[in-house]
C-alpha cells in the first residue's frame, strides 16, 4: 500500500501571521524605543553604559521566572479555549491576578534587599557599583506593575489577543524613552528647524533612566490590567482570586519546570555576564550594546514562538492532532526563511548597528565581530525557538528545561569559564560559548521532533469518526 504525500499546508499561513504579527510588531516596536533608550544612556559615556548593562541579566532572570508562570496560565487557558471550556478560562483568569499579586510581591521584596550586593556579585567595577545598585533599587520598586504586564500579556496572547499587549508594550516604551528626555539630561538648548527651544531637564543621568523606567513600567501594568478587565471573553470581573486548586495545578505543573529553566538559565546568564563584566568596561559595552542590537533580529522568533505557543495550544485542546502536525510543518518552515533573511542583515550591518550606540574605537569593532559571529546561528536558533513554543502550548515543559540546563552550565559557562579565565579568548570567546549553547539546542530538539517524541500521535481514522460523532 502507497504512502500518500502529505500535502504542504499553505492555508494555514494567514492563520498563523494574524497571531504573530502583533507580537513581532511589539517587539519590533519595543526593540526601536530601547535602542533609543540605550543610545540615550550611552551618550553620558561607557562607564554610564556599563553601571546600566552590568545588571541586565539580572533582569532577565526576574523577568524570564515571572514569564514563567505565565506559561502555565498560556498552555490551561489556550487548551481549554480550543476545547470550547471558557468558563474555565475565565476562572484561570482570576487566578492569574491572584499570582501577581502573590508573586510581585514576593519578587519586590527580595530584589529590593539585594539591590545593595547585586552589582558586587556581577562583579562591576568599584567606582560604578554605588550608581548601579540604586539604578537597580530605582528600577525594582514597581516589580508588581512589571509582574502584571508579563503574566496579563501572557494571559491574553493565549486567548488569542496579541494585539493589546503590543498596544501596551508601545505605550511603556514611548513613555520611558519621553521621560528619559527630561530625566538623564539637564535643562537645554536644542535647535529645531533653526528655532531654539529651551528643553527643562532634572539631568539626573542614569539615576534619571531608571526613574523614567520606573515610572513606565508601572504605567504597563495599570494600563494592561484595565484591558484584561474589560476583555469579553478573558476578564476576571467576578472570578475569584481565592486559591483555586482545580485551576492552580495544572497550571504549576507547566509552569514549575519552565520556571525552574528560566531561573536556571537566567541564573547562567547572571554568571555568564559577570565573567564579561570582569573583562572590563569595553568589554561590558560591547556585550549590552551587541545584546541590544541582537534583541531586533530575534523578533521574528519571538513573534513565531507565540503564536505557535497558543494555536498548537488550542488545536491540542479540540484534539485536532493532524492540525498541530500542520502547524508545526508550516511554522518551522516561516522561521526559518524569516531567520535567514534576519540573519543577513544582522551579518552585514553589525558595524553601522553598534556605530547608533558607541563612537569608542575599541568597542564597536568588537562588538560587530561577535554580532557578525550570532548572525550565522540565527537560523537554527529561531528552529530551536518555536519547537520550545509548541511544547510551551501543549503543556510538554520538562524537555525544554533540562536541555536548556545543561545547555546553558555544561557548555556555555564552562565554555566561558575555560575562555575567559583560563584562556585569554575575551568576549569573543564568550560569544563562541553562548552561540554552541544555541546550536546545542537546535540539535537536541530537532532530533527529538523527528523522532516523533515532542508532537503528539496524529488521530487514526477511528479516532476522526469517533470525534465526529460527539
Amino acid at each position: 500500500m502507497t504512502k500518500t504525500k502529505r500535502k504542504m499546508p499553505w492555508a494555514l499561513i494567514p492563520v498563523i501571521f494574524a497571531l504573530a504579527w502583533p507580537t513581532m510588531l511589539e517587539q519590533l516596536l519595543s526593540t526601536a524605543v530601547q535602542y533609543i533608550d540605550t543610545a540615550m544612556v550611552g551618550s553620558l559615556g561607557t562607564n554610564a553604559t556599563a553601571a546600566v548593562g552590568s545588571t541586565t541579566t539580572v533582569n532577565w532572570l526576574v523577568g524570564s521566572t515571572i514569564s514563567a508562570i505565565g506559561v502555565g496560565f498560556l498552555a490551561f487557558i489556550s487548551q481549554a479555549r480550543g476545547a470550547g471550556r471558557d468558563e474555565e478560562a475565565r476562572k484561570a483568569s482570576g487566578q492569574a491576578v491572584l499570582a501577581v499579586l502573590v508573586v510581585g510581591s514576593l519578587f519586590t521584596l527580595i530584589t529590593l534587599l539585594l539591590s545593595p550586593i547585586i552589582p558586587t556579585l556581577m562583579q562591576v567595577d568599584e567606582p560604578l557599583r554605588e550608581i548601579s545598585a540604586k539604578y537597580f533599587f530605582i528600577l525594582y520598586t514597581p516589580l508588581i506593575f512589571r509582574c502584571a504586564t508579563i503574566i496579563f500579556g501572557t494571559v491574553l496572547r493565549a486567548g488569542g489577543d496579541t494585539k493589546t499587549p503590543m498596544l501596551v508594550g508601545l505605550l511603556v516604551n514611548i513613555v520611558n524613552v519621553v521621560l528619559n528626555f527630561f530625566f538623564i539630561y539637564q535643562t537645554r538648548i536644542v535647535n529645531i528647524f533653526g528655532i531654539d527651544i529651551k528643553i527643562f531637564g532634572f539631568g539626573m543621568g542614569v539615576i534619571g533612566a531608571g526613574i523614567a523606567s520606573a515610572i513606565a513600567y508601572t504605567v504597563g501594568g495599570v494600563a494592561i490590567f484595565i484591558a484584561l478587565w474589560r476583555h469579553k471573553a478573558l476578564s476576571p470581573k467576578g472570578q475569584s482570586i481565592k486559591p483555586n486548586f482545580k485551576i492552580l495545578k495544572p497550571c504549576l505543573r507547566v509552569a514549575m519546570p519552565n520556571a525552574l529553566q528560566r531561573f536556571g538559565t537566567s541564573f547562567g546568564y547572571v554568571a555568564f555576564a559577570s565573567m564579561v563584566n570582569s573583562l572590563g568596561p569595553v568589554a561590558t559595552a560591547a556585550h549590552t550594546f551587541a545584546n541590544t542590537v541582537e534583541s531586533a533580529f530575534y523578533i521574528p522568533g519571538y513573534g513565531m514562538q507565540s503564536a505557535s505557543a497558543t494555536l498548537v495550544g488550542n488545536a491540542l485542546g479540540a484534539n485536532d492532532k493532524k492540525r498541530i502536525k500542520d502547524l508545526a510543518l508550516m511554522i518551522i518552515l516561516i522561521e526559518i526563511v524569516l531567520m535567514i533573511i534576519s540573519g543577513g542583515l544582522l551579518f552585514i550591518f553589525a558595524p553601522n548597528m553598534m556605530a547608533l550606540f558607541s563612537t569608542d574605537s575599541l568597542v564597536i569593532p568588537l562588538g560587530a565581530t561577535v554580532l557578525r559571529m550570532v548572525a550565522l546561528s540565527e537560523p537554527f536558533y529561531g528552529v530551536s525557538i518555536v519547537i520550545e513554543g509548541m511544547m510551551q502550548g501543549m503543556g510538554k515543559t520538562f524537555i525544554p528545561f533540562l536541555t536548556n540546563i545543561i545547555g546553558m552550565w555544561a557548555i556555555r559557562i564552562v565554555g566561558t569559564f575555560i575562555c575567559t579565565q583560563i584562556f585569554d579568548f575575551g568576549l569573543i570567546g564568550a560569544w563562541a560559548c553562548m552561540i554552541l549553547h544555541n546550536l546545542m539546542l537546535f540539535f537536541v530538539f530537532t532530533i527529538l521532533l523527528g523522532a516523533g517524541k515532542i508532537l503528539p500521535r496524529e488521530n487514526s481514522s477511528k479516532e476522526v469518526k469517533r470525534e465526529a460523532t460527539k
